[in-house]
């Protein structure tokens, strides 16, 4: 039977410059090639001659307008929509993840049953958290409790028709575009669900501080702009994200510092650091990690406030990427 018993389902693999890793990422949706498709943003290595050489169509889009990874998932679900009748549901993958054998099987059962809901998403696991700390912050990103939720990442199974309501991506957003669709679908009335089954494994390979700042600066940008698209809607998101961030790396730092020039005593306020790091080391269970999960509030706020500082100017967001 086509599709390993789901002929309804089709996969987009999207990707730039992941290499080995694309090659592990399609091998994993192997049995699914015939309703599936790659979608190349710019790669320079052989990206797109992996793909072809594993029997899988292959999209590569032009250079202009920039490339995004909401574009590119747009891209997938347009050429399978094109190319193939009876769709109902499609599987988006990040070209550095590997899908779980049963997880289509799954999630498919699950739209199935539950007519309301529009996306379902599993475990994310980080591939290798053990190589570094940053990685194993990403593991620890990736979950969550099973139940209804606002947002999701890149690996989502989703239903057809209710991407078509959404309109799907929006193609202009360089990190954060999930989420942003996910406001969208619960201001349609449907909801969006994760799953306590594995459904993919992740190789983030962040082995630098500076990969990891700008990943997490990325997640700033993203925090503001979407937060500014839909800060009038009732299923808003990320506000209290901002929040932090700011509170943490610039009112609290500057609250302590102008202080000093008041009362020497009340300074103490920067105190509040040490106690959020063991607050945050008996959640996360290692120093390092509460220390980078403190540390990242300052790389969301520059994040954010990069955003703000190229809109004031006119300018449009450009692709941040850490690998």
């Amino acid at each position: 039977m086509a599709m390993g018993g789901r002929d309804n389902v089709g996969v987009v693999v999207i990707g730039r410059n992941e290499g080995p890793r694309l090659l592990q990422c399609l091998r994993s949706v192997q049995q699914f090639r015939s309703r599936a498709v790659y979608v190349d943003s710019g790669s320079s290595d052989d990206s797109t001659a992996i793909a072809r050489a594993q029997g899988f169509a292959v999209v590569s889009l032009d250079p202009w307008p920039p490339f995004t990874a909401a574009r590119a998932r747009n891209a997938g679900l347009a050429y399978l929509l094109e190319s193939y009748r009876g769709l109902s549901f499609v599987q988006f993958l990040d070209g550095d993840c590997l899908l779980q054998t049963n997880w289509i099987l799954t999630g498919t059962g699950f739209l199935e049953r539950n007519q309301q809901i529009a996306i379902v998403f599993g475990r994310r696991r980080e591939l290798y958290p053990e190589r570094s700390t940053f990685n194993a912050l990403c593991d620890d990103e990736w979950d969550g409790a099973a139940g209804e939720v606002c947002e999701c990442g890149g690996d989502i199974l989703a239903r057809v028709d209710a991407l078509r309501m959404a309109g799907g991506y929006r193609e202009h957003l360089i990190a954060g575009e999930e989420p942003e669709m996910c406001v969208r679908l619960r201001a349609l009335g449907l909801r969006i669900w994760r799953l306590s089954e594995e459904m993919s494994l992740h190789d983030a390979n962040l082995l630098t501080l500076r990969q990891w700042w700008r990943r997490t600066a990325r997640a700033g940008h993203a925090y503001m702009q979407v937060y500014l698209i839909h800060r009038t809607s009732q299923h808003t998101i990320w506000g209290r994200n901002l929040i932090r961030a700011f509170f943490w790396s610039m009112l609290l730092p500057a609250t302590a510092t102008a202080t000093i020039f008041i009362h020497p005593g009340i300074a103490a306020i920067g105190f509040v650091y040490p106690l959020q790091l063991i607050r945050l080391k008996r959640r996360q269970k290692s120093w390092a990690r509460a220390l980078y999960s403190l540390l990242g509030k300052f790389a969301e706020a520059q994040g954010a406030l990069n955003f703000l500082s190229r809109r004031m100017a006119g300018g449009k967001p450009i692709l941040i990427e850490y690998k």
